[in-house]
Protein backbone atom coordinates (compact mmCIF):
# COMPACT_ATOMS: atom_id res chain seq x y z
CA UNK A 1 0.00 0.00 0.00
CA UNK A 2 0.77 3.44 -1.04
CA UNK A 3 1.71 6.32 1.31
CA UNK A 4 -0.22 9.49 -0.01
CA UNK A 5 1.17 12.79 -0.33
CA UNK A 6 -2.40 14.66 -1.30
CA UNK A 7 -0.86 17.47 -2.20
CA UNK A 8 1.69 17.57 -4.60
CA UNK A 9 5.06 16.95 -3.20
CA UNK A 10 7.95 19.43 -3.90
CA UNK A 11 11.37 18.35 -5.45
CA UNK A 12 13.08 16.55 -2.17
CA UNK A 13 15.76 18.57 -0.68
CA UNK A 14 15.60 16.85 2.78
CA UNK A 15 18.51 16.35 5.05
CA UNK A 16 19.64 14.24 7.68
CA UNK A 17 18.25 15.85 10.75
CA UNK A 18 14.77 14.87 8.68
CA UNK A 19 15.65 10.92 9.65
CA UNK A 20 16.09 11.42 13.44
CA UNK A 21 12.37 9.83 13.91
CA UNK A 22 13.75 7.03 11.55
CA UNK A 23 14.48 3.75 13.27
CA UNK A 24 17.36 1.94 11.51
CA UNK A 25 16.99 -1.89 11.30
CA UNK A 26 19.24 -4.73 12.78
CA UNK A 27 20.27 -7.66 10.99
CA UNK A 28 18.06 -9.90 12.58
CA UNK A 29 15.29 -7.65 12.31
CA UNK A 30 16.09 -7.41 8.20
CA UNK A 31 15.88 -11.28 8.15
CA UNK A 32 12.20 -11.14 10.10
CA UNK A 33 11.20 -8.64 7.38
CA UNK A 34 12.45 -10.91 4.70
CA UNK A 35 10.42 -13.61 6.08
CA UNK A 36 7.08 -11.12 5.38
CA UNK A 37 8.57 -10.60 2.41
CA UNK A 38 8.80 -14.46 1.60
CA UNK A 39 5.12 -14.77 2.25
CA UNK A 40 3.58 -11.73 0.34
CA UNK A 41 5.63 -13.03 -2.96
CA UNK A 42 4.16 -16.42 -2.51
CA UNK A 43 0.93 -14.90 -2.33
CA UNK A 44 0.93 -12.52 -4.76
CA UNK A 45 2.33 -15.18 -7.81
CA UNK A 46 -0.57 -17.45 -6.21
CA UNK A 47 -3.26 -14.98 -6.89
CA UNK A 48 -1.75 -14.12 -10.02
CA UNK A 49 -2.04 -18.01 -11.09
CA UNK A 50 -5.52 -18.03 -10.18
CA UNK A 51 -6.85 -15.79 -13.08
CA UNK A 52 -9.09 -16.87 -15.68
CA UNK A 53 -10.74 -14.12 -17.37
CA UNK A 54 -14.15 -13.52 -17.38
CA UNK A 55 -14.66 -15.60 -14.05
CA UNK A 56 -12.37 -14.43 -11.33
CA UNK A 57 -13.23 -11.58 -9.16
CA UNK A 58 -10.81 -9.72 -7.12
CA UNK A 59 -12.42 -10.64 -3.69
CA UNK A 60 -11.48 -14.01 -4.59
CA UNK A 61 -8.01 -13.12 -5.48
CA UNK A 62 -8.32 -11.68 -1.87
CA UNK A 63 -9.22 -14.33 -0.35
CA UNK A 64 -6.43 -17.07 -1.74
CA UNK A 65 -4.16 -13.95 -0.87
CA UNK A 66 -5.53 -14.53 3.03
CA UNK A 67 -4.91 -18.15 3.16
CA UNK A 68 -1.50 -18.46 1.33
CA UNK A 69 -0.52 -16.10 3.95
CA UNK A 70 -1.88 -18.15 7.10
CA UNK A 71 0.53 -21.13 5.38
CA UNK A 72 3.88 -19.10 6.40
CA UNK A 73 1.94 -17.89 9.81
CA UNK A 74 1.52 -14.59 8.36
CA UNK A 75 -1.03 -12.05 8.67
CA UNK A 76 -2.27 -9.28 6.14
CA UNK A 77 -1.21 -6.27 7.35
CA UNK A 78 -3.83 -4.08 5.68
CA UNK A 79 -6.94 -5.26 7.15
CA UNK A 80 -8.07 -3.65 10.10
CA UNK A 81 -5.14 -0.82 9.63
CA UNK A 82 -6.65 2.55 9.56
CA UNK A 83 -3.88 5.12 7.75
CA UNK A 84 -3.85 9.05 9.03
CA UNK A 85 -5.39 9.66 5.60
CA UNK A 86 -8.59 7.48 6.06
CA UNK A 87 -11.66 7.98 7.76
CA UNK A 88 -12.43 4.13 7.77
CA UNK A 89 -10.10 1.18 8.24
CA UNK A 90 -9.19 -1.05 5.61
CA UNK A 91 -11.54 -4.64 5.50
CA UNK A 92 -9.70 -6.59 2.87
CA UNK A 93 -5.93 -8.34 2.59
CA UNK A 94 -4.83 -6.50 -0.96
CA UNK A 95 -5.28 -3.79 -2.62
CA UNK A 96 -6.22 -4.59 -6.27
CA UNK A 97 -6.44 -1.92 -9.15
CA UNK A 98 -7.62 -2.35 -12.91
CA UNK A 99 -6.44 -0.39 -16.21
CA UNK A 100 -6.45 3.57 -15.10
CA UNK A 101 -7.28 2.69 -11.03
CA UNK A 102 -3.76 3.20 -10.28
CA UNK A 103 -3.84 2.07 -6.20
CA UNK A 104 -5.80 1.17 -3.05
CA UNK A 105 -8.61 -0.61 -5.51
CA UNK A 106 -10.98 -2.44 -2.90
CA UNK A 107 -11.51 -6.22 -3.53
CA UNK A 108 -15.46 -6.80 -4.52
CA UNK A 109 -17.19 -9.86 -5.12
CA UNK A 110 -18.58 -7.85 -8.51
CA UNK A 111 -15.52 -6.87 -9.66
CA UNK A 112 -14.58 -9.67 -12.45
CA UNK A 113 -11.48 -9.76 -14.16
CA UNK A 114 -11.92 -9.58 -17.94
CA UNK A 115 -9.46 -10.24 -21.21
CA UNK A 116 -7.39 -7.35 -21.81
CA UNK A 117 -7.62 -6.01 -18.38
CA UNK A 118 -4.43 -4.45 -16.83
CA UNK A 119 -4.44 -5.36 -12.89
CA UNK A 120 -2.22 -4.32 -10.25
CA UNK A 121 -2.05 -6.71 -7.01
CA UNK A 122 -0.90 -5.16 -3.76
CA UNK A 123 -0.42 -6.55 -0.40
CA UNK A 124 1.51 -5.87 2.61
CA UNK A 125 2.03 -9.34 5.04
CA UNK A 126 3.49 -9.28 8.47
CA UNK A 127 5.09 -12.16 10.68
CA UNK A 128 5.58 -11.92 14.30
CA UNK A 129 5.14 -8.25 13.98
CA UNK A 130 7.40 -7.57 11.13
CA UNK A 131 6.11 -6.33 7.84
CA UNK A 132 6.94 -6.65 4.09
CA UNK A 133 5.00 -4.49 0.98
CA UNK A 134 5.14 -5.57 -2.79
CA UNK A 135 3.29 -4.99 -5.88
CA UNK A 136 3.11 -6.36 -8.94
CA UNK A 137 1.35 -5.53 -12.25
CA UNK A 138 0.17 -8.37 -14.52
CA UNK A 139 -1.55 -8.04 -18.45
CA UNK A 140 -4.52 -10.49 -18.08
CA UNK A 141 -3.99 -12.78 -22.11
CA UNK A 142 -4.11 -10.69 -24.85
CA UNK A 143 -3.36 -7.18 -23.58
CA UNK A 144 -2.42 -3.95 -25.93
CA UNK A 145 0.87 -3.08 -26.59
CA UNK A 146 0.69 -0.43 -24.52
CA UNK A 147 0.07 -1.58 -21.26
CA UNK A 148 2.10 -4.72 -21.64
CA UNK A 149 4.99 -1.65 -22.24
CA UNK A 150 3.62 0.53 -19.46
CA UNK A 151 4.29 -2.23 -16.72
CA UNK A 152 7.12 -3.30 -18.49
CA UNK A 153 9.02 0.48 -17.97
CA UNK A 154 6.89 0.55 -14.74
CA UNK A 155 9.24 -2.70 -13.62
CA UNK A 156 12.29 -2.01 -15.16
CA UNK A 157 12.12 1.97 -12.95
CA UNK A 158 11.48 0.08 -10.14
CA UNK A 159 14.84 -1.94 -10.42
CA UNK A 160 16.63 1.11 -11.16
CA UNK A 161 15.59 2.67 -8.21
CA UNK A 162 16.70 -0.18 -6.28
CA UNK A 163 20.15 -0.26 -7.77
CA UNK A 164 19.97 3.36 -5.86
CA UNK A 165 19.51 1.74 -2.26
CA UNK A 166 23.52 2.34 -1.64
CA UNK A 167 26.01 3.64 0.94
CA UNK A 168 26.64 7.30 -0.19
CA UNK A 169 23.55 7.55 -2.67
CA UNK A 170 20.18 9.60 -1.70
CA UNK A 171 16.60 9.35 -1.44
CA UNK A 172 16.91 12.12 -4.41
CA UNK A 173 18.85 9.05 -6.40
CA UNK A 174 16.33 6.67 -5.97
CA UNK A 175 13.95 9.03 -7.64
CA UNK A 176 16.15 10.54 -10.39
CA UNK A 177 16.52 6.84 -11.66
CA UNK A 178 12.96 6.40 -11.61
CA UNK A 179 11.57 9.61 -13.11
CA UNK A 180 14.52 9.60 -15.61
CA UNK A 181 14.09 5.82 -16.78
CA UNK A 182 9.66 6.74 -17.37
CA UNK A 183 9.58 9.93 -18.74
CA UNK A 184 12.28 8.67 -21.73
CA UNK A 185 9.79 6.52 -22.03
CA UNK A 186 7.42 9.26 -22.70
CA UNK A 187 5.27 8.14 -19.75
CA UNK A 188 4.40 9.85 -16.41
CA UNK A 189 4.89 9.55 -12.85
CA UNK A 190 2.74 9.82 -10.09
CA UNK A 191 3.80 12.57 -7.78
CA UNK A 192 1.16 12.50 -5.56
CA UNK A 193 1.73 9.03 -4.07
CA UNK A 194 5.23 8.10 -2.58
CA UNK A 195 7.16 4.78 -0.79
CA UNK A 196 7.21 4.97 2.76
CA UNK A 197 9.34 3.36 5.53
CA UNK A 198 8.74 -0.28 6.47
CA UNK A 199 9.31 -1.95 9.60
CA UNK A 200 7.13 -2.57 12.47
CA UNK A 201 4.06 -1.03 10.81
CA UNK A 202 3.36 -0.46 7.65
CA UNK A 203 3.74 2.96 7.27
CA UNK A 204 7.00 3.87 9.38
CA UNK A 205 7.22 7.82 9.60
CA UNK A 206 10.52 9.94 8.32
CA UNK A 207 11.21 7.94 4.97
CA UNK A 208 9.23 8.61 1.73
CA UNK A 209 10.60 7.87 -1.20
CA UNK A 210 9.22 9.71 -3.93
CA UNK A 211 9.12 8.69 -7.37
CA UNK A 212 10.89 11.28 -8.79
CA UNK A 213 13.99 13.72 -7.68
CA UNK A 214 17.25 15.70 -7.93
CA UNK A 215 20.91 13.56 -7.78
CA UNK A 216 22.73 13.97 -4.60
CA UNK A 217 19.76 15.40 -3.17
CA UNK A 218 17.03 14.37 -0.15
CA UNK A 219 18.40 11.96 2.75
CA UNK A 220 21.60 10.01 3.09
CA UNK A 221 21.00 6.19 3.04
CA UNK A 222 22.01 4.27 6.30
CA UNK A 223 22.71 0.47 6.73
CA UNK A 224 19.49 -0.45 8.19
CA UNK A 225 16.82 1.74 6.55
CA UNK A 226 14.10 -0.41 5.40
CA UNK A 227 12.05 0.68 2.57
CA UNK A 228 9.38 0.35 -0.55
CA UNK A 229 10.22 1.58 -3.73
CA UNK A 230 6.86 1.64 -5.76
CA UNK A 231 6.73 3.52 -9.04
CA UNK A 232 3.40 4.21 -10.24
CA UNK A 233 3.29 5.16 -13.56
CA UNK A 234 0.54 6.09 -16.32
CA UNK A 235 0.29 6.83 -19.91
CA UNK A 236 -1.23 10.12 -19.59
CA UNK A 237 -0.28 13.40 -17.36
CA UNK A 238 0.31 11.51 -13.78
CA UNK A 239 -2.37 13.52 -12.25
CA UNK A 240 -4.84 11.19 -9.90
CA UNK A 241 -7.72 11.49 -8.12
CA UNK A 242 -10.29 9.82 -5.18
CA UNK A 243 -12.66 7.60 -7.23
CA UNK A 244 -16.37 8.56 -6.75
CA UNK A 245 -16.62 4.81 -6.27
CA UNK A 246 -15.33 4.36 -2.50
CA UNK A 247 -13.30 6.12 -0.15
CA UNK A 248 -10.08 4.30 -1.04
CA UNK A 249 -9.63 3.98 -4.96
CA UNK A 250 -6.99 6.25 -6.47
CA UNK A 251 -7.41 6.46 -10.30
CA UNK A 252 -5.29 8.57 -13.06
CA UNK A 253 -7.19 12.19 -13.54
CA UNK A 254 -7.51 11.67 -17.05
CA UNK A 255 -8.46 8.06 -17.20
CA UNK A 256 -5.26 6.83 -18.84
CA UNK A 257 -3.54 3.63 -18.03
CA UNK A 258 -1.87 2.93 -15.04
CA UNK A 259 0.57 0.34 -13.48
CA UNK A 260 2.22 -0.10 -10.37
CA UNK A 261 5.30 -2.20 -9.45
CA UNK A 262 6.51 -2.50 -5.39
CA UNK A 263 9.20 -4.27 -3.67
CA UNK A 264 10.99 -3.89 0.33
CA UNK A 265 14.20 -3.22 0.33
CA UNK A 266 17.03 -2.36 3.14
CA UNK A 267 20.23 -1.10 2.46
CA UNK A 268 22.95 -3.26 3.57
CA UNK A 269 26.94 -2.62 3.45
CA UNK A 270 26.82 -5.28 0.09
CA UNK A 271 24.39 -2.98 -1.21
CA UNK A 272 20.48 -3.14 -1.52
CA UNK A 273 19.06 -6.08 -0.61
CA UNK A 274 15.31 -7.25 -1.88
CA UNK A 275 13.18 -8.78 0.96
CA UNK A 276 10.13 -8.86 -1.07
CA UNK A 277 11.10 -11.62 -3.70
CA UNK A 278 10.07 -15.20 -3.95
CA UNK A 279 12.06 -17.73 -2.20
CA UNK A 280 13.56 -19.37 -4.97
CA UNK A 281 15.71 -15.68 -5.67
CA UNK A 282 16.83 -15.56 -3.07
CA UNK A 283 20.11 -15.42 -3.46
CA UNK A 284 19.53 -13.32 -6.60
CA UNK A 285 18.15 -10.32 -4.43
CA UNK A 286 21.03 -8.13 -4.05
CA UNK A 287 21.85 -5.24 -5.88
CA UNK A 288 18.73 -5.00 -7.65
CA UNK A 289 19.47 -7.97 -10.07
CA UNK A 290 15.88 -8.22 -12.24
CA UNK A 291 15.21 -12.07 -12.57
CA UNK A 292 11.70 -12.59 -12.15
CA UNK A 293 9.71 -14.77 -13.79
CA UNK A 294 7.36 -13.19 -17.21
CA UNK A 295 4.07 -11.70 -15.47
CA UNK A 296 1.66 -12.44 -17.56
CA UNK A 297 -1.35 -14.94 -17.32
CA UNK A 298 -2.49 -16.64 -20.38
CA UNK A 299 -6.23 -15.44 -19.34
CA UNK A 300 -7.44 -19.20 -19.47
CA UNK A 301 -6.45 -22.16 -17.36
Amino acid sequence: MTFPAFSRMPEPVLTMNTITRYRLKTPGEIDAMRQAGIAVATALRTMRDAIVAGETTTLFLDEIAGEVLKQFNAKPALRGYKPSFSNVPYLHNTCISLNHEVIHGVPSASRIIREGDLISLDMTGSVDGWCADSTITVPVGVTSEKARRLSQITREAMYKGIEQARIGRTIGDIGYAIQRHVERNGMSVVRDMVGHGIGEAPHEPGLDVPNFGRPRRGIPLQVGMTFAIEPMVTLGKGDVEHASFDPWTIVSKDGSLAAHWEHTIAVTREGPVILTSPIKEERDTRAGVSIEEDTNVSGTH
